[in-house]
């Protein structure tokens, strides 16, 4: 199961070894027993991966062969390719911009978006470091 979390200064990715339904309904139980708004619906999540990323053509394959009809990989402009997620969203409220997405798809798929996030966060964060932010 792939998480991720939308919070005020960026998003962050996940792989959880529990299944989907487990981890919503635990989310489901803390906002109860904690007294606070729960807001779950059917969602989609994107984010943007360098169109040259190394492994980008393994998840495409791999999206192939496992016949995965809720990850969809399309071409933004010639730097860039979008990455979309079908899930679930969770947040205090409708209008909430901080939450969790929760998906789940076949290991292999799950794996090869983990990597390739993780790969676009440390060259992210290296250009930024070069930048002298």
């Amino acid at each position: 199961m792939l998480k991720l979390t939308y919070i005020e200064d960026g998003l962050h990715l996940e792989r959880m070894a529990a299944p989907l339904e487990v981890l919503i309904a635990q989310r489901v139980l803390l906002a109860l027993r904690a007294g606070q708004k729960l807001y779950v619906e059917p969602s989609k999540a994107a984010f943007l991966l360098p169109a040259d990323a190394f492994g980008l053509s393994y998840l495409e394959l791999t999206l192939k062969r496992d016949r995965v009809q809720n990850i969809t990989v399309a071409p933004v402009d010639d730097a860039f390719v979008e990455v979309s997620l079908q899930g679930s969203w969770l947040a205090e409220g409708v209008d909430a911009h901080e939450g969790m997405f929760l998906t789940a798809f076949s290991d292999r798929a799950e794996f090869f978006v983990h990597k390739l996030w993780q790969a676009t966060q440390v060259h992210a964060s290296s250009l930024a470091i070069g930048d002298g932010r």
